[in-house]
């Protein structure tokens, strides 16, 4: 079973590649991977019958619990059969139906295989979470087949429409499945429905999982997505909305159905919910005049069918559920293909506008003949046998009057049926005379108001390619086919029938004798045939009925109030103002975090203020620097002030005895600084200049407040611990498990390491953000070295410079001319202009640079058993970067670093995160360190541990990051500000002002 799904996400990967390859012909291809997975199937036909099928279950998230676990019995057997199939059949169908070259073809391929492999990881995981991970990937890629045609609003509000509506009913599932789960114990799907737990959680999940199954197959009130649905390419209609996405929900209800069929809850659910969808939509398909509509509200209907029939709770209603399940796959699915083939042939879906169609296309027309007859109950077709069990089980039913009712509202949802399908084979094939008749009395062409009339002229007819009609074919005989082996069919789907617990075992037979169920099939056949000859006065008749409020109308004037709401809402609390914001969060913070704490809070019962005096020196520090911060006008003193504030911070952790903590502290601040200088050159020196004199009061209110309620958690929290912390083990499984003595590092790398990966991959994304927000338009990716630096413009010489004589310096001149060039301390200070140059710093900076260098890779090297490591060193590297650009400028960064960042963020994102797949290899887990000592006879014992190359990850990553920080925050704004290009916000208020 892995390996199938792999094969298709495999495949879904290559498909993009194959059909720019082969074109069309690369569907073929793909459809062997679905067609694959029914072989597989149908070779395990006979240990599915006797219970034996198989299993396979993988340790996904141990410690969690969690397994990839997956099972094929009865019901995944029948689901696999119809994914599978009607998946390859219709991947063939596309070879035919799109044009060659069609835009996002490999796109559409890629997603519909992927779309295939979520339905079949669905329905054979055996891990309610699992099957929760496929359900929502089912979601995703039917979003992405709806919408396929991008260009086209229809298609854009359709597909967001059905995201909107599945996910949040998927959500609502989730609640029901963790429910489940923790009431039973366990998140096995085939021990929870073995031992169902009861009570109130079972009820409120029961709620939530009927929930899922209304949103997913379309039930009322949410039906109205399908027909929408319909601006879909006709082969995502005929396979997500016949065959695959709409049955997850039967599925789901199928599945659960053993369990949960006689509570309460669950009957009045689905028996509602089921005869209202099947009465709603019969009813609507009977006035629609598109073709794929009145398929769409028939699926719709059908779907409430299916619910009833799996849900009701009854062995025979369970086994006509499933025979109908497998029927409404096959003539549903060919009816979608047949109008595809109509509307290519003719150019339109209008069946007032068909006519002599069944002529010009016999083999389509029989497809659609056979594919309708199964549709309607007609025998000898799979859909009379699974209906004629269907209306036998419901007779049977032993519920009092809902017996009666419900076989009532089947026999009127079956008498529409047969009406909708009699009218929509007849509006797609039959020779319609008043059309010819107009036709013949006009001798102009159609104009666009004639086009949706009735007595419009009929649409030209073509003969499309037979690899549009064989697989709807192919599908409608099938539908004959396995009717006429019924016992065969009820041999293969009693096992999952008998796990109900209720009711007489059922029969699937072709002819069971003159029974009372006959009688009512011809009399819903003779009055459905009535409906369809007075289609005209019905129709008329619906026209003029009341037809209440349209729930496709009432969701998008709630969505429309929504919208409104959230605007206002953001109107009133996004003002633009990042201090109101501040405050708001930190308002909140206080009345939630400090009410809790002062209700609930066991306070100690005395507090030591120090330990030692030097604490209270770097203390005094901190409040100091804070106090003055806020009380500083200039942007500049206050960061100054904010980095005493963190390298006071940093003592506090020296003294504490955590050199780490307190070196990463130093050298974070540091860089710190050093963007805050860079971002203040874009703003004014000073902060606003407005009268803050009556929110001084509020601020200063809020600060105190936020600042108690922090000090009283950091009182109440340890002793409000009620278990041992859990990294009283970590000193030895650092040395144990990590290979190191140094347990912050050993938990960065190894104790902890998918926690450390979620930071770097937050760093890569800040990287990319602040490159974003300067390359506005795009990245330019230049790296500016000394060699192709305009000698006639010096870095940092401003656009008015009073120095410009000064900018081609003497040993300049000399370059150019060939004579000797004096030694320079930096490679590109030439570049600088000569005001901005200083002879000591670049000195200085010549000297200390490589000795930085030196000492960072020391750093991370030794960070394993010593203080350091790789954030450490890649800071250390960082500030090496930043002293060499203010040094030299941006030229100079150039040369010290001639790499683009991206390469070293993803190299760097790349090994840490694929050094963890290096310990499957020794069989242990992801990120798991390997440690190996070597005893070479020269070196002496060597102790390797790969996290180590998980801390080369991490310093790559940092280094990155601070050399993007450069090139965007540094090196591109002066290169604009150097051409004129920003001058930014200072001399645009100063030209104001002037």
């Amino acid at each position: 079973m892995l390996a199938l799904l792999l094969a298709h996400a495999v495949a879904a990967l290559v498909a993009p590649a194959l059909v720019g390859w082969l074109g069309r012909r690369a569907f073929v291809l793909l459809a062997t991977v679905p067609a694959a997975a029914v072989v597989w199937a149908l070779s395990l036909t006979s240990r599915v019958q006797h219970g034996q099928g198989p299993t396979e279950v993988v340790d996904w998230i141990p410690s969690l619990g969690l397994q990839l676990a997956f099972r094929l019995d009865t019901l995944g057997w029948l689901m696999t059969v119809v994914v599978g199939g009607v998946g390859a059949l219709v991947l063939v169908y596309c070879s035919g139906y799109f044009r060659a070259g069609a835009q996002g073809l490999g796109r559409f391929a890629c997603v519909f295989v992927a779309f295939a492999g979520s339905m079949l990881g669905l329905v054979l995981a055996d891990d309610m979470l699992l099957m929760f991970v496929f359900w929502e990937l089912t979601t995703v890629t039917s979003y992405l087949l709806i919408g396929h045609y991008a260009d086209r609003k229809p298609s854009r509000r359709a597909a967001m429409q059905a995201i909107v509506i599945t996910t949040a009913g998927g959500l609502a599932m989730l609640v029901g499945l963790l429910l489940l789960g923790h009431a039973a114990g366990t998140y096995r799907l085939s021990e929870v429905i073995a031992h169902p737990p009861h009570g109130t959680a079972a009820t409120v999940a029961i709620v939530c999982l009927v929930a899922g199954v209304v949103t997913k197959s379309a039930l009322i009130p949410f039906h109205f997505w399908l027909p929408a649905a319909m601006a879909a390419p006709t082969p995502v209609s005929a396979y997500l909305h016949a065959a695959a996405m709409v049955k997850a929900g039967v599925y789901l209800v199928a599945r659960f159905g053993p369990a949960y069929s006689s509570d309460p809850t669950w009957r009045w659910l689905i028996t509602t919910l089921g005869c209202a969808t099947l009465l709603l939509g019969g009813y609507r398909a009977l006035r629609q005049h598109d073709l794929k509509l009145v398929l769409a509200f028939g699926t719709v209907s059908q779907l409430g069918l299916l619910v009833l029939l799996c849900g009701l709770g009854t062995r025979a209603t369970a086994l006509a559920g499933l025979a109908m399940l497998g029927a409404h796959a096959m003539f549903k699915a060919a009816l979608f293909l047949v109008v595809g083939v109509v509307d290519a042939a003719t150019g339109t879906r209008d069946l007032r506008r068909l006519s002599g169609v069944g002529r010009e296309l016999p083999l389509t027309a029989t497809a659609g003949a056979l594919a309708t007859a199964s549709m309607i109950g007609l025998p000898p077709f799979a859909g009379y046998v699974a209906k004629e069990a269907g209306l036998e089980g419901i007779a049977h039913l032993d519920r009092g009057w809902v017996g009666p009712v419900v076989l009532v509202a089947v026999a009127v949802g079956s008498v529409l049926t047969v009406g909708y399908g009699l009218r929509l084979w007849w509006g797609a094939f039959a020779t319609k005379r008043a059309l010819v008749t107009e036709a013949a009395s006009q001798d102009v062409g159609l104009t666009i108001a004639e086009a949706g009339t009735p007595d419009a002229r009929p649409a030209p007819i073509s003969h499309p390619s037979l690899v549009l009609v064989w697989p709807a074919l192919i599908l409608a005989v099938l539908g004959l086919a396995v009717a006429l082996l019924p016992h065969l069919g009820e041999h293969l789907l009693a096992p999952y029938a008998e796990t109900y617990p209720e009711g007489e075992p059922g029969h699937l037979a072709l002819w069971a004798g003159w029974t009372p169920t006959l009688a009512l099939t011809i009399g819903i056949l003779g009055v459905g045939a009535l409906l369809f000859a007075i289609r005209d006065r019905v129709e008329a008749w619906q026209s003029g009925a009341y037809r209440g409020p349209e729930a496709d109308r009432v969701y998008r004037r709630a969505m429309r109030r929504l919208d409104d709401l959230a605007a206002d809402v953001t109107a009133l609390t996004q003002r633009g103002s990042l201090p109101f914001y501040l405050g708001l969060i930190l308002v909140v913070f206080a009345l939630a975090v400090g009410g809790v704490t002062i209700a609930a809070a066991a306070w100690p019962q005395s507090v030591r203020a120090w330990d030692t005096p030097g604490q209270l020196v770097f203390a005094a520090f901190v409040v100091a620097s804070a106090v003055l911060a806020a009380r500083s006008r200039r942007r500049l003193k206050a960061v100054i002030l904010l980095g005493v504030g963190g390298y006071s911070v940093a003592g506090l952790f020296l003294l504490q005895g955590a050199p780490d903590l307190a070196l990463t502290q130093v050298l974070t601040e540091t860089v710190t600084l050093v963007v805050f200088v860079l971002v203040l050159r874009k703003l004014p020196p000073y902060f606003s200049d407005r009268p803050l004199a009556a929110s001084r009061w509020v601020r200063l209110g809020i600060g105190v407040a936020v600042g108690l309620v922090v000090m009283g958690v950091a009182l109440v929290a340890p002793s409000a611990r009620v278990h041992a912390p859990v990294s009283d083990a970590f000193a030895q499984e650092a040395v144990e498990f990590g290979g190191g003595t140094n347990i912050v590092n050993v938990t960065l790398v190894d104790i902890r390491a998918w926690d450390t990966v979620g930071e770097i991959s937050v760093l890569l994304v800040a990287a990319t953000g602040i490159a974003s927000l300067v390359f506005v338009s795009r990245r330019s990716g230049a790296i500016f070295r000394a060699a192709d630096a305009d000698q006639d413009r010096a870095v940092w010489g401003g656009i008015d410079d009073p120095m410009a004589a000064l900018r081609r310096p003497a040993s300049v001149a000399r370059r150019a001319e060939g004579r000797a060039v004096d030694r320079e301390w930096l490679s590109a200070g030439r570049t600088l202009a000569p005001q901005r140059r200083s002879v000591i710093f670049e000195v200085v900076v010549r000297l200390l640079f490589h000795t930085m260098i030196v000492y960072s890779v020391f750093l991370l090297f030794s960070g394993h058993n010593a203080p350091g490591g790789g954030f450490a060193a890649g800071l250390v590297t960082g500030i090496a970067l930043i002293v060499r650009y203010l040094a030299g400028g941006r030229y100079e960064l150039g040369e010290a670093a001639p790499v683009q960042p991206g390469v070293l963020l993803g190299t760097g994102l790349f090994l840490s995160a694929g050094v963890g797949l290096v310990a499957m290899v020794f069989g242990k887990q992801v990120l798991e360190s390997v440690i190996v000592d070597l005893h070479p006879p020269v070196i002496g014992d060597v102790h390797l541990v790969t996290s180590v190359f998980f801390d080369v990850g991490v310093f790559l990553v940092v280094v990155g990051l601070v050399l993007d920080i450069l090139r965007s925050l540094g090196a591109e704004i002066d290169r604009r500000e150097e051409q004129g290009l920003d001058d930014g916000p200072l001399r645009s208020r100063q030209r104001v002002r002037r």
